[in-house]
């Protein structure tokens, strides 16, 4: 099972929005949401909390490719999040999340007993390439027991 066909397995929001998860690498992830009426604001373009959800749902793809092999010691968790809306976002939008620290680095931390935390980097655009939002998720790694 790929890591978008997981999410959408298990994150019941992202099958909402019809999230469609493109690429999930651990250098870079990204997910469409497709202009869907029913997901519309006052405007006539994307909610911004399905912007959110969107960008959030990005955060989680590469945190999951980055690091899936750490699942049977420790629990992926956002613990924050920070959006700000740039341009109005009409139509469908993409999300492109980069990881902040170098995966290496946070997998030293959780070998340390260390309880990691790192930032995901979001940018939300419209089709013709205009950054409509940018994102910041922190992300931690919650040691199991």
């Amino acid at each position: 099972m790929s890591i978008g066909e997981l999410l959408a397995a298990t994150v019941p929001m992202a099958r909402t929005l019809h999230l469609e998860f493109l690429e999930a690498g651990p250098e870079r992830a990204v997910v469409a949401l497709p202009d869907q009426g029913e997901f519309h604001n006052h405007v006539g373009g994307p909610h911004a909390g399905a912007m959110f959800t969107l960008g959030e749902s990005a955060s989680g793809a590469i945190v999951l490719a980055a690091f899936g092999d750490q699942l049977s010691r420790a629990v992926p968790l956002a613990v924050g999040a920070e959006i700000a809306y740039r341009k109005l976002a009409m139509g469908a939008v993409t999300a492109t999340a980069t990881l902040g620290r170098p995966a290496a680095e946070v997998v030293a931390q959780l070998d340390a007993g260390e309880r990691p935390e790192f930032p995901v980097a979001i940018e939300i655009r419209r089709a013709d390439g205009a950054v409509t939002g940018e994102m910041t998720v922190i992300w931690t790694l919650r040691p199991n027991g």
